[in-house]
């Protein structure tokens, strides 16, 4: 029975476990592999983390039944209304429904995954190793994709040609064209041309007007100004029509509603938004003066969000750039880093950022830290700044050193408010570039953005390392290639699920609980060593097969 008594010193409570402050406190470097966090207690059950689709339901009304009711049919989505709330904030501005950001490289981020990151609740960072021209129609690709009311849709004029259509089809990915007297939105409407309209003219008539080939006015359905996007919705769905023109009084052109966009909407509740209900998104750029330029179509283009690239991020160049940003477009939110050390946080929030960037060679492509033999284990940068910053209401993007869903929940329950992944998302559908095959394996190429392939495409990508105007560029990063990983709109989906249940094991019902716990000792947390860490894989089998979703 001895050993069953407690002395008399014992607490009643059983100390267990290292604190977040108790854990970096001896100053040695910790990874995310280094440590794990203890089992908390769960005072909600499994099933209400819960799953649905709702390719059935209409995007206002919620079914009978929950939407737990709901039939999978197709991806998996996670459930809106779950217990566990991964609601985070990317910037001061700006908040994501799924704390993920894709990182700004060549071979992670153009519009395509930048669409689908917003579809599925996070966000898409456009990379600037391209001119700037392109890099803004990547931004605008994104912000048309998916709206509410387009008030900038393309307008032809009557007397523009079937070709014309046809050249729009192919850049834009639509045909579907409000026609007006003059050509351009606020212009009298006079019909609406389709691809069923054009579809079964030879090359040789391609020179006929639209005037002759267009659905006229008469046959169209159309909806007044001031009706509710909910209302226009209705109309789409009873006319069965792919186009909703909205005119005012004067029969002029207002605005334009496609019936796709009902599908996305439906298809996509968690999708991130702005006020004019485009999806979110982000661009990279450098700290020259070129890059103010840049910034300028960036703008114009839509973005909302700015990150400052750059390796280390505690310079007078970031500096300037954060100020002028701040003077010339006070609205913008900017994301600054990359930084590792309060006292780089520090002067980045000094002057100004919005959001600081976490990271410094820990990332699958770079090597940094090998060669420059400077940076930090990401597990002690994210803790460190998250502390600082999270005084001055400064949000961290932790960016590198994940390479599971494991290695996110533990980002975040170390004070980071979102994820930025590169080589978790390479290899998907949506990343850019070709897939080819080695020893029968189906790849994607990815590289590091300091690595030589990159910073020879466009200098964009060595002024990230401040080497644009070095004789001999010194790599900071490698080329490589990754397994195809299917689709984000079944990876992202995944992600979510399997942080909603790592919060739910910690005993956190939202992320900002899990931060808080974290905070005040109550999240526990545990060094391991090397066997430990063995032994946490998969070990002692002949053969496996690893399926995560």
């Amino acid at each position: 029975m001895a050993d069953y008594i407690l002395s008399e010193n014992a607490a009643h409570g059983p100390d267990d476990g290292l604190s977040g402050a108790k854990l970096f406190e001896s100053g040695d470097g910790l990874t995310y592999n280094d440590f794990l966090i203890l089992p908390g207690f769960i005072n909600f059950t499994s099933d209400e983390v819960d799953w649905f689709t709702c390719f059935h339901a209409s995007p206002w009304t919620r079914p009978k039944g929950g939407w737990a009711s709901l039939k999978l049919n197709g991806a998996v989505k996670p459930h809106p209304d779950s217990v566990i709330d991964l609601t985070s904030n990317l910037t001061k501005r700006i908040a994501l429904k799924a704390p993920f950001v894709s990182s700004p490289m060549d071979t992670v981020t153009e519009a395509n995954m930048a669409i689908a990151m917003a579809l599925n609740g996070g966000i898409g960072i456009i990379h600037h190793n391209s001119t700037a021209e392109v890099q803004a129609r990547e931004i605008h690709k994104v912000k048309r994709y998916e709206q509410g009311f387009i008030t900038d849709p393309i307008v032809l004029r009557p007397d523009n040609t079937v070709a014309q259509v046809y050249e729009i089809k192919s850049k834009h990915g639509f045909a579907g064209i409000p026609v007006t007297d003059t050509g351009r939105v606020g212009g009298k409407l006079v019909g609406l041309v389709t691809l069923r309209d054009i579809d079964f003219l030879q090359k040789d008539q391609f020179d006929t007007p639209i005037q002759q080939v267009m659905t006229p006015l008469s046959q169209l359905t159309t909806a007044p100004t001031g009706i509710t996007l909910k209302d226009a919705y209705e109309i789409l769905q009873k006319s069965k029509k792919g186009k909703l023109p909205i005119v005012n009084e004067k029969g002029e052109l207002v605005s334009l509603i496609a019936r796709t966009d009902l599908k996305k909407s439906r298809d996509y509740p968690l999708a991130s938004k702005d006020s004019k209900k485009q999806l979110l998104c982000g661009a990279a750029i450098g700290t020259r003066e070129s890059d103010k330029e840049r910034l300028q179509l960036l703008v114009q283009a839509g973005v909302d969000v700015i990150v400052l690239d750059s390796s280390q991020g505690n310079s007078t160049f970031q500096i300037d750039m954060i100020k002028f940003i701040k003077q010339t477009y006070p609205e913008l939110q900017v994301i600054a880093g990359n930084v590792v050390t309060v006292a780089q946080a520090k002067n980045l929030i000094d002057a100004g950022a919005d959001a600081l960037r976490v990271g410094m060679g820990s990332g699958s492509i770079c090597i940094t830290q090998e060669v420059m033999a400077v940076g930090r284990p990401q597990g002690s940068a994210v803790y460190r700044v998250s502390e600082y910053s999270r005084r001055f209401g400064v949000p961290v993007i932790a960016d590198g050193g994940v390479s599971s869903v494991g290695h996110v929940t533990k980002a975040l329950a170390l004070g980071a408010s979102a994820v930025m992944m590169g080589s978790m998302l390479a290899g998907t559908t949506e990343s850019p570039g070709e897939y080819f095959f080695s020893d029968g394996v189906r790849l994607k190429k990815y590289r590091g953005m300091g690595s030589l392939d990159a910073m020879e495409k466009h200098d964009s990508s060595a002024s990230r390392y401040f080497s644009e105007n070095d004789r001999v560029k010194v790599a900071q990063g490698v080329s490589g290639a990754i397994v195809d990983k299917g689709s984000i709109h079944r990876f992202l989906p995944y992600l979510y699920a399997a942080l909603q249940h790592g919060c739910q094991d910690a005993g956190a019902k939202s992320l900002a609980m899990l931060r808080s716990m974290m905070y005040s000792g109550e999240l526990k947390f545990e060094r391991r060593s090397t066997s430990a860490q063995v032994e946490g894989g998969v070990h002692s089998l002949h053969s496996y097969e690893k399926r995560l979703f």
